[in-house]
């Protein structure tokens, strides 16, 4: 058998591979991860969305701002821990400050918002929760402590015309446990709050 029909022959079981493989694992196998993942978990693969009559608010799993233009905290609303991802929770940013703890610009940023989170909530410096002064490793937290949101329930009772007692009790309602049982700490949707809190209006 000559050379040349040699590697022809070669060439011809290399492309017939190549053909296949890119079938196999560029079409058939997406397409069934895919399904399997629509089929198991619908919700979360298509990023945990978050509705209020049919229209999509925002997801579980990334936070977001409830300020004004100007980036001031709407007072009638509950809010989120900071964040350094992009502009503020940008999931094509995620990422930290990767400021360390002796970093001079972190320890202003700390100090600047101490002092307008205990301006805000009518609070002494000292009683703001680490988590109202920093921001995730991600930058997309969802979630506040528990001691963050019930921090900042008389100041949303008292903007809204509500009971203390009954802005309280749905930041009790609204704390989700550990992950598991036994992973992480106690913790509260903020965008899952808010939607609860809205209601109390309807």
């Amino acid at each position: 058998m000559s050379t040349a029909r040699t590697s022809a022959r070669q060439l011809g079981v290399a492309l017939r591979a190549v053909a296949v493989l890119t079938l196999a694992l560029g079409l058939v196998y997406p397409l069934v991860v895919t399904g399997l993942g629509q089929a198991v978990a619908g919700n979360r693969a298509n990023g945990s969305p978050v509705t209020v009559d049919g229209t999509t608010v925002g997801s579980e799993l990334i936070g977001q701002s409830f300020t004004d233009e100007n980036g001031a905290a709407l007072p009638q609303w509950f809010q989120s821990r900071p964040s350094a991802a992009g502009d503020g929770y940008d999931g094509g940013a995620s990422g930290g400050s990767n400021l360390g703890p002796t970093n001079p610009d972190l320890a202003a940023a700390i100090r600047e918002r101490r002092t307008a989170v205990a301006e805000l909530e009518g609070v002494d410096p000292d009683d703001v929760p680490a988590d109202a002064l920093t921001a995730s490793s991600s930058g997309l937290d969802p979630h506040i402590s528990p001691e963050y949101a019930l921090l900042q329930a008389d100041r949303v009772a008292a903007e809204r015309g509500l009971g203390t007692g009954e802005v309280r009790a749905l930041v009790e309602a609204a704390v989700e446990g550990r992950q598991a049982g036994v992973l992480g700490q106690g913790r509260v949707n903020v965008l899952k709050l808010n939607i609860a809190l809205s209601e109390l209006d309807t």
